[in-house]
């Protein structure tokens, strides 16, 4: 089965002062699922607004990611109901995070 999709994807940053904080916005179409990010400058430390900017980026694209290996969980979930009423585990195939795989 061929599957292609477009999700949208807006990275605003604000800086003010020392802070510079990021908001990273998903739209896949049905859903819409926002990351937030921060990064504080040292007052002591020379002024290079870039390196905010990637770290406060990064740090709300990884609090998107997070958010969307959480959806992904719960879909999961929800095509495998319980057997009996108990926890028969994922049926799927898909595991249900990385946390889960044996090491």
């Amino acid at each position: 089965m061929s599957h292609t999709a477009e999700w949208k994807l807006r990275l605003h940053l604000f800086e003010e002062e020392d802070r510079t904080t990021a908001r990273a916005v998903l739209s896949t179409g049905t859903t819409e699922l926002t990351g937030h990010g921060a990064a504080h400058r040292n007052p002591a430390d020379t002024d290079v607004p870039e390196i905010g900017d990637e770290l406060a980026a990064g740090r709300a694209l990884y609090d998107l990611g997070r958010q969307l290996v959480e959806v992904a969980d719960r879909d999961i979930e929800g095509m495998n109901p319980p057997a009996n009423g108990r926890d028969a585990g994922p049926s799927s195939g898909w595991p249900m995070s990385e946390r889960a795989q044996p090491g």
